[in-house]
């Protein structure tokens, strides 16, 4: 096929090109030692056993803080050492070969298990660069105001401030709740809608609180954007823009469904994927009220060239940032979804939320700990933040690991200890944490 072919082909067909250079082009066939690996090991819906023994996680401790990285499970695990192994042995050929279709693969991946069209994720390195991507592409003016609430992490708070230090955008905060544990859905409706003014551009809010725990009921918060919307030309509309990467991977939740313009997420995480990756999610009204911040590679290089329509350029492929990635780990990212669609999303949030109220209730139950985090499921997902009497949360968590029990503390100027129960943790494990907790009285 020759070069104009093939890119005005994948662009029309996969949406995901990379340019071919003149000077090499893709062999007839991949070497047989580097094909595209498949996953060779699979799960049954509910074997949480089984998928504890697909980790290389060590037994020497109970790990109640996977959130914070993955390790990478052995399906994982062999789609990047076989990506790997084909980009040493053979690093032109084996890019030529690949970069054609497989960008469009991982985007199609992630939508079956996201749900929506694939044609609207964009592929990014973390939650970080998702939400940097997201907040600089925005389109706003000066004095429009950017909502966002006290809750949210450095990630989104730096973002916004970037991006209205550069626009001339002015950033307002609100709190949705003063006592976690006692947050509400109607409270944080009422707290949204009393934010936002008719300069309101963004809202923006976090899904999970990595600070507290709480779920935010982000499907009645997007009624209260909607009604704000009500009348306002296109130009004007509020973007309502999710940092989603606590609830990723747990929620069985379709993201379109959730009302949010724009939904960031790393993979890396409750994932499982590989280190190094995340999504970030428009919906088409969204995109084009953005421009990409960094120059996207795939179709969007081949309309530059004039060799494709630009309008063929998918949404989100025209905001995934170019240049040379580490590869091997975003191409091996459909390997996480797909386990996770194996397990099952109904019972992985059906597990993850048992092993988190049994950490509640039995924190609750303890008269020298405040828990923090709502007991309701439905305000709360796989986060639980709490106090013990006299100790300061760094030093509960130095205790604990000298017991054998990886923990952390909240990262924000009003810390918290912080437990994180997972798909790999199991009852006995959550009651021995407990126990250790209760020691400390």
């Amino acid at each position: 096929m020759r070069r104009r072919e093939f890119l005005e082909s994948a662009g029309t067909a996969l949406g995901a090109t990379a340019l071919i250079s003149p000077a090499v082009a893709a062999p007839a066939s991949t070497p047989a030692t580097a094909n595209t690996a498949t996953a060779t090991e699979s799960v049954e819906p509910g074997d949480w056993q089984g998928l504890r023994e697909l980790f290389p996680l060590t037994r020497d401790y109970i790990h109640l803080a996977t959130f914070l990285l993955a390790s990478h499970p052995r399906p994982v695990a062999a789609q990047i050492e076989a990506h790997r192994r084909g980009l040493d042995e053979n690093p032109a050929d084996y890019l030529h070969s690949h970069n054609a279709s497989i960008d469009a693969k991982v985007a199609r991946a992630a939508a079956q298990y996201m749900g929506g069209d694939w044609s609207q994720i964009a592929l990014t390195d973390s939650t970080t660069m998702s939400l940097a991507m997201m907040y600089s592409g925005i389109k706003v003016q000066a004095g429009d105001e950017l909502l966002q609430t006290v809750h949210d992490h450095y990630a989104t708070d730096m973002s916004l401030t970037h991006k209205a230090r550069r626009s001339g955008a002015v950033v307002k905060r609100v709190a949705l709740y003063d006592d976690p544990a006692q947050v509400s859905v109607e409270q944080c409706q009422a707290r949204l809608a009393q934010g936002i003014t008719d300069k309101t551009r963004v809202v923006a809010v976090t899904w999970v609180h990595s600070s507290t725990g709480v779920k935010l009921p982000i499907q009645a918060l997007s009624e209260v954007v909607q009604k704000a919307n009500t009348g306002r030309a296109e130009a004007d509309r509020i973007l309502f823009c999710v940092d989603g990467v606590h609830g990723f991977g747990i929620e069985n939740q379709a993201v379109p469904q959730l009302g949010c313009d724009f939904f960031a997420a790393g993979t890396h995480k409750w994932m499982f994927g590989p280190r190094g990756t995340g999504v970030l999610w428009g919906n088409d009204a969204a995109w084009a009220r953005s421009e990409p911040v960094i120059p996207a590679f795939s179709a969007s290089y081949a309309a530059w060239l004039g060799m494709l329509p630009e309008e063929k350029v998918p949404r989100g492929m025209h905001f995934t940032p170019g240049g040379f990635h580490s590869f091997e780990h975003r191409w091996a990212l459909p390997a996480a979804f797909e386990l996770h669609l194996q397990l099952g999303k109904a019972n992985v949030q059906s597990r993850i939320h048992a092993l988190n109220t049994r950490t509640k209730e039995g924190l609750a139950a303890m008269p020298h700990v405040t828990l923090h985090t709502p007991q309701s499921p439905a305000l709360s997902s796989g986060l639980v933040c709490f106090e013990v009497k006299g100790i300061a949360p760094d030093d509960v968590v130095k205790r604990l690991h000298r017991k054998g029990i990886i923990m952390s503390s909240t990262p924000y100027r009003e810390s918290y200890a912080r437990f994180a129960p997972s798909l790999l943790n199991n009852e006995q494990e959550i009651d021995q944490a407990l126990a250790e907790i209760s020691a400390l009285a």
